[in-house]
């Protein structure tokens, strides 16, 4: 099995694991670790007490919230995935910004073209609408 270079790893702020809980607790809403834990086990051999720890961990992190009832630990998202992903697209792209302003767009255009072509015409919008947002004046700012 090829290993992966660390920087093709770069693009994930979570790991496979992480993923697929958040990925549960954004389709499920709020669950029980024993829910989440039977809801990802399928297909990878894991204990409870693995997913009690991430799900601790993302808690500790911010992403999950904790509510206390009877007897019982509820674990939800504490932001929706499209607030996590833009969040992290944000500190992302201000991390690249500060190496090279020019390679963070040519990839993005990139990485759209690749994956989702119709959203280069989303972009373009966006574009548009900020321009004019700005008043039109993007002269002299690199």
């Amino acid at each position: 099995m090829a290993r992966k270079s660390r920087i093709e790893t770069y693009g994930s702020p979570l790991g496979p694991l992480e993923q697929d809980v958040m990925e549960f607790l954004w389709a499920s809403g709020a669950s029980s670790g024993r829910d989440v834990f039977s809801g990802i086990k399928s297909g990878r051999e894991i204990a409870l007490t693995t997913v009690l720890t991430v799900l601790e961990r993302l808690a500790k992190k911010g992403l999950v919230a904790k509510q206390k009832g009877a007897g019982l630990i509820a674990f939800s998202p504490a932001f929706s995935r499209e607030e996590f992903a833009r969040t992290i697209s944000e500190d992302v792209f201000k991390g690249i910004l500060g190496i090279s302003a020019s390679g963070l767009c040519a990839s993005l255009v990139d990485a759209l073209a690749d994956t989702d072509p119709g959203e280069l015409e989303r972009l373009s919008e966006l574009i548009e609408s900020k321009k004019k947002e700005l008043g039109g004046s993007t002269e002299g700012k690199k």
